[in-house]
């Protein structure tokens, strides 16, 4: 029985609703919610459904009569339901649900389930009290039947509008979501039962809808408790009927998207996989007239690249006849979708596409010239996902001379593009509140060098093809090097000499295509560096605002070779020429290019470091007048290009001169934000560099800067359990922020921070910061924990053993993989903690150590600062507490001493050998099976500055050669590298 085809001819009319207790405006509202039984002629009288029973075998089935006779009805009763409804109804709840009884019994209360459509369509107005509507949804939600009455509205209530059925079926997803596994089976079966016959409803919006939800429920619920619906599913695809074909293939596409792993599992009762039964009917979809749903069998079947079971494995010469067949297809979406799933099979199985690699690449090219801008886009990912995942990008060559001109031309600003939105916009206009993107801070993370950075700085950050295609050109300029100048450069160089007004965009394009190739072509470009800078310095004052502005970046893109260049005087009158050329722009009129020269500026700062000393002042002059002048979005850029310059150049800056220009500005600032305005996270950021950099220098500044840091952090922490008391709305980003400002003073001042600490409640609050939920606050805290250890560890002692067993707890966390950082930092804090604190510290050491040993014995996929400071903070626990680590080093002998080897150079490593030795003496029988790997990290040492430490592992190296012999010991060595067994000759042996 095709039960998707089935058509509803005989809704259930539904029974008047008589109430249960008073009138609606009395306390037992709530009623209106409760279920009435088919079968009832009032809430009085419920009667009972009772089933068909099977007849015995060799019985003939019995006719089917309602249960009870009803009683004559007044005027005023509702029509009895004939016994022919009863039948239908039984049948399509068999076909439909296993859970039969509890399908057929339900029906909604005709009051109820006007008033919920009353609201539903209250919530659709614009000018009504949506939060109130909201509340009483919420309220509604409350009734383990809500969700019959939402699923029915959406499948039944045909006289209501679809936006309102529609609101229902979205209302009914949310709540699935979060509660389907919490439904009794009996609503799980009805819920169910209403949607199947609605996959191929005849309005396109419930039939979508319908498929939404079908989706969720196969997510919360799995799809080998739903049979019917797989059955439904390939009836309705096998069907001649538009409608139920199209609301199939909905269903099924979301599911592929959703949870496309559901499809390939084995569902007891089927002979073969779900997907095994689809995909055969999704390839023959491919050849469908209808265009959508040629877009919705490609685009499930393209979800399955990743995952790739066997059924498309096996079936990949079919899937990719279809991908040829559909190259042309005259609609946009579907050769999108081709483009697509050619850049998947690229990137995850390229070997696929091998043997037609010529064919797809001309493809490629002309879809990358598609007259639909998606389109384009999509192809123009190809050439990036080439490059990368291709083990032999040079077959790409000879088609170079062809691809770069359509890369560039797709590079020129699109008529819609949404960054000429608002490009006039000069400073005077004030920002508005969608112009203020989202800012996140990024907590301080002990060990790691290289943060990552969003260097993307255009003011609208919509991938787009203009970008995709620099992005593509950055790639290829990577792969091929000045290979593509020949070709490249004739291009650019004829797009820059175009004079007209009506082709600035080409202009702008050409300037965009040099910074793209800047770093992948330097030794083809840098011999020209004078020649292209000459040429681009007059561009900064171009009188169209986006000339401007990429001119700052490309510029930007050339600042390591600037810098490189101040060795001679003309490469010191270029450096100079492009940064006063910077300068004048951050002082520009208009917004787009203020940003776009600050952001290029803070690039250089990073390059040129002290190269900026002898600058300072005018570069302070121009930034602190940008400070005074930017609205609040570009305000945020100044802030950051203070930060950098103050990194850049450290110490330089805590001279008078310097400090009158900067800090009255900013202090003004400091002063005027409440401590509830975003932008002070910016300004926190800000202090942070300056302290850094100033160090003792900042201690007129530090005390008002150190208050604050720590009130704001009390009052967030009591905004999170009573922000009515707390006078604010918690936000954990003023935690994260403060924490780091005063991990940035402690830097600065070291122990000339020790009184403020002394006379605030800064330790109370760091340990509630250690232990918060958030994972960012804990990182920052353990950072500043592990900061404080370091200069003033006296005032952390009164809760010594409360820190040390919130830090030990973050290195042993089933999810550390998720909290990296809180563990890298955590395991800092720690080691910082054993050094100043010493035999203190041995309560905790086994417990630490048995967490830091799985960290190093599995350190495939782990974090590498995570690694480092796991060797590290092991060793010193080792040296302040031998006693107490050495019987158990056996265990970690070879892990830890691999993980050691890696360390560079410093203190730490320092610190860690201290460790190393101090065990070795305690236990020398205990490194013998790791004596190869601990030799090698000996040997990875470039120079032990230290002359006791050197003199220590002499000792403990010569205890080995006598304590195995010359035969033993040279039979060891002899393993070793030659390169290895020579660095070894400095420590006598």
């Amino acid at each position: 029985s095709d039960t998707c085809l089935a058509v509803r001819t005989h809704h259930l009319p539904s029974p008047s609703l008589v109430y249960n207790g008073t009138t609606k405006s009395g306390p037992s509202a709530s009623v209106l919610l409760r279920p009435i039984r088919v079968g009832s002629f009032s809430g009085r009288y419920p009667l009972p459904f009772r089933p068909i029973s099977s007849p015995e075998v060799g019985q003939s089935s019995p006719p089917f009569s309602p249960p009870i006779d009803p009683p004559s009805r007044g005027s005023g009763d509702p029509v009895p339901l004939p016994s022919f409804v009863f039948l239908l109804l039984h049948v399509i709840v068999v076909l439909l649900s296993g859970d039969a009884m509890a399908t057929a019994i339900w029906q909604p209360r005709e009051e109820g389930l006007r008033e919920i459509c009353g609201v539903l369509e209250e919530y659709r107005s614009p000018t009504s009290d949506q939060a109130r509507i909201w509340q009483q949804l919420q309220h509604y939600s409350q009734f383990p039947d809500f969700n019959n009455y939402l699923a029915f509205i959406l499948a039944r209530a045909e006289g209501k509008l679809v936006e309102v059925r529609q609101a229902a079926g979205l209302l009914l997803k949310n709540n699935l979501r979060t509660s389907f596994q919490s439904l009794s089976p009996s609503c799980q079966a009805y819920i169910k039962s209403e949607l199947v016959p609605c996959i191929g409803a005849a309005d396109r919006h419930i039939r979508s809808t319908v498929g939404t939800v079908i989706s969720v429920i196969v997510q919360q619920g799995h799809v080998f408790n739903w049979p019917e619906l797989l059955q439904a599913l390939v009836n309705c695809l096998d069907s001649s009927d538009f409608n139920h074909m199209e609301g199939a293939m909905d269903a099924l596409s979301k599911i592929c998207e959703d949870i496309p792993e559901e499809l390939d599992t084995e569902v007891p009762g089927l002979a073969e996989r779900p997907i095994n039964v689809f995909m055969p009917r999704l390839f023959q979809m491919f050849q469908s007239p209808h265009a959508a749903l040629r877009k919705l069998a490609l685009g499930s079947v393209n979800q399955f690249i990743v995952l790739m079971p066997a059924a498309l494995l096996m079936s990949m010469d079919q899937y990719l006849q279809g991908l040829f067949l559909l190259a042309h297809d005259p609609v946009a979406d579907v050769r999108k979708l081709v483009c697509s799933a050619l850049v998947q099979l690229i990137e995850i199985r390229p070997s696929f596409l091998e043997p037609h690699l010529r064919n797809v690449i001309e493809y490629m090219l002309q879809a990358n010239k598609d007259t639909d801008d998606e389109v384009a886009l999509e192809a123009c990912e190809f050439w990036t996902a080439y490059c990368e995942a291709h083990s032999h990008p040079e077959n790409l060559m000879e088609f170079l001379p062809r691809l770069i001109p359509v890369l560039l031309s797709n590079m020129a600003y699109a008529e819609d593009d949404e960054s000429l939105d608002d490009v006039e916009d000069d400073e005077s206009f004030p920002d508005r509140d969608q112009d203020l993107k989202p800012r996140f801070h990024s907590s301080r993370l002990h060990g790691a060098d290289n943060p990552d950075e969003d260097d993307d700085d255009d003011i609208v950050n919509v991938w787009n093809l203009r970008k995709c295609s620099a992005a593509a050109l950055d790639v290829l300029s990577n792969i091929f090097g000045d290979e593509i100048l020949p070709t490249t450069m004739p291009l650019v160089q004829a797009k820059l000499s175009t004079a007209e007004d009506a082709a600035w965009k080409e202009r702008e394009a050409a300037v965009l295509a040099l910074g793209a190739i800047a770093e992948g072509c330097y030794s083809g470009l840098y011999p020209h560096l004078p020649e292209i800078v000459a040429f681009l310095t007059p561009l900064l004052d171009d009188k169209f605002p986006l000339i401007r502005s990429i001119t700052c970046w490309t510029l930007s893109r050339f600042s390591k070779w600037l810098v490189q260049g101040t060795g001679n005087q003309k490469g010191h009158e270029q450096f100079d020429k492009v940064l006063m050329g910077l300068l004048r722009r951050i002082l520009d009129t208009n917004k787009r290019v203020q940003e776009a020269a600050c952001s290029a500026f803070a690039t250089l700062e990073e390059e040129a470091a002290e190269e900026l000393a002898p600058r300072l002042e005018i570069i302070l002059q121009h930034l602190i007048i940008a400070f005074g002048k930017y609205q609040r979005r570009n305000l945020r850029i100044v802030y950051d290009a203070i930060g950098t310059l103050a990194d850049a150049v450290g110490g330089e800056l805590n001279q008078p001169k310097y400090l009158d220009i900067l800090m009255p500005p900013l202090i003004s600032k400091w002063q005027e934000l409440s401590n509830s305005d975003k932008d002070l996270f910016p300004l926190l950021e800000c202090f942070t560099s300056i302290a850094q950099a100033l160090g003792p220098g900042f201690t007129q500044f530090a005390e008002p800067v150190f208050q604050r840091c720590v009130h704001l952090i009390q009052s967030q922490l009591m905004a999170k359990v009573d922000p009515v008391s707390a006078g604010v709305q918690y936000d954990k980003e003023f935690i994260v922020c403060s924490l780091d400002l005063l991990s940035g003073l402690v830097e600065g001042l070291g122990s000339g921070v020790e009184s403020l600490v002394a006379q605030s409640n800064l330790r109370d609050l760091l340990l509630q910061c250690c232990a918060d939920v958030a994972a960012d606050v804990r990182q920052s805290a353990f950072a500043l924990l592990g900061d404080l250890s370091k200069v003033c560890p006296a005032h952390l002692h009164p809760r010594l053993p409360e820190f040390l067993n919130i830090a030990a707890k973050q290195l042993n966390t089933p999810d550390l993989k998720e909290t990296v950082s809180v563990a890298n930092n955590a395991c800092w804090a720690i080691g910082e903690l054993a050094v100043k604190v010493h035999q203190e510290i041995a309560p905790v050491v086994l417990t630490v150590i048995s967490s830091l040993v799985p960290i190093l014995m599995n350190a495939e996929g782990l974090n590498k600062s995570l690694l480092e400071n796991s060797a590290i903070t092991l060793g010193r626990l080792a040296w302040v507490c031998p006693e107490v680590v050495s019987p158990h080093m056996e265990h970690f002998m070879q892990s830890w001493c691999s993980a050691l080897g890696m360390i560079r150079d410093d203190i730490e490593k320092e610190d860690a050998f201290r460790g190393l030795c101090a065990m070795v003496r305690a236990n020398p029988s205990g490194a013998l099976n790791s004596l190869i790997q601990l030799l090698k990290a000996v040997a990875s040492w470039h120079e032990i500055r230290s002359k006791d430490l050197h003199n220590e592992v002499c000792q403990v190296l010569q205890g080995y050669k006598q304590m195995l012999g010359n035969g033993a010991w040279e039979q060891c060595m002899s393993t070793l590298d030659p390169a290895v067994r020579e660095k070894l000759s400095k420590y006598q042996v």
